[in-house]
């Protein structure tokens, strides 16, 4: 199958020569011709322009769309209706909000086009271990771009699926990355917990490799957690500043929308987003009070 790759970052880049090394022809498009000339290098061919990029694909085109979430997929998405012709399809394989996903999929149905939302798992590890993916949209398109999601899965029957209509895709990958959050924070305190316990003189990264087999706990996370405590056990020269990318928040919006109680996903968001106070005004706050009230005494800054 012939598909057009708009965006060439890490991601993309790695979805297209997995695609290309499963035997689909690949014609790569990026904002910065640089990504462009490191795609061909790959094995797939480059487009100069949107209007280059359509003009080498047969219809029904396919174009699969990785660049960040919000107005970037807007403005793509803008950019390329005019050379669009009906019948072909748009891929949002981004973290999209699932009510992005509604608004843009009913544009696109209005003017003759289909759109399908991917939920994409897997990071710089997809393109060997192969991605999961949360698939949305319409029957009959999803089956029609199947030789795709086979390619690009671990397997042409595992991790992979259409999980409903348009938004589906992309409300799943919500959830997923908001459960992500929770476990990469349970696993942060267990293991900040045996670093600080002086007695043992734990080695961490042996503890994440006994847990990795057998364990209730093992996961891919885990390996990871393996990986990184062993190259940096005391975690130097890492700032404590955790990002979110958005999926996180969504998820807890949605859980308050639902009334669903998700007390550890909301938690590690919260967790996220005190990683960033450089001021950290609100534990300033408490020890004022404290003293306020107690006679507590306040420790001073140098």
């Amino acid at each position: 199958m012939d598909i057009g790759m708009i965006g060439l970052g890490k991601m993309g880049a790695n979805m297209a020569e997995r695609l290309v090394r499963g035997g689909h022809r690949v014609v790569g498009f990026d904002l910065n011709p640089g990504s462009v000339s490191g795609l061909i290098e790959r094995g797939a061919e480059g487009a100069g322009s949107l209007e280059d990029l359509a003009g080498k694909l047969p219809t029904p085109r396919v174009f699969w769309i990785m660049v960040p979430s919000g107005a970037p997929v807007d403005s793509t998405i803008d950019a390329l209706v005019p050379f669009l012709d009906d019948g072909d399809i748009i891929i949002d394989g981004g973290n999209s909000n699932y009510k992005d996903t509604l608004r843009r999929a009913e544009a696109r149905r209005s003017d003759g086009h289909h759109y399908v939302d991917v939920g994409t798992s897997g990071g710089v590890w997809g393109l060997a271990e192969g991605y999961s993916m949360m698939v949305g949209g319409e029957q009959d398109t999803v089956e029609y771009l199947r030789p795709i999601f086979e390619t690009l899965a671990p397997a042409p029957d595992k991790g992979w699926g259409r999980t409903g209509d348009s938004g589906a895709g992309h409300y799943v990958k919500m959830v997923h990355n908001g459960i992500e959050y929770g476990l990469m924070q349970a696993y942060a305190e267990g293991f900040a917990l045996m670093e600080a316990k002086d007695d043992y003189g734990f080695d961490l990264a042996q503890i994440a490799s006994i847990w990795r087999h057998g364990s209730v706990v093992r996961s891919w996370l885990l390996e990871l957690t393996e990986a990184a405590l062993g190259e940096n056990p005391t975690m130097d020269g890492i700032a404590p500043f955790v990002p979110d990318s958005g999926e996180g928040r969504w998820t807890v919006f949605e859980a308050i929308d639902l009334n669903v109680s998700a007390p550890v996903i909301s938690l590690s968001l919260m967790r996220r987003i005190g990683s960033r106070d450089d001021v950290e005004y609100a534990d300033r706050l408490l020890s004022a009070l404290r003293n306020q009230f107690g006679g507590h005494a306040v420790k001073r800054e140098a």
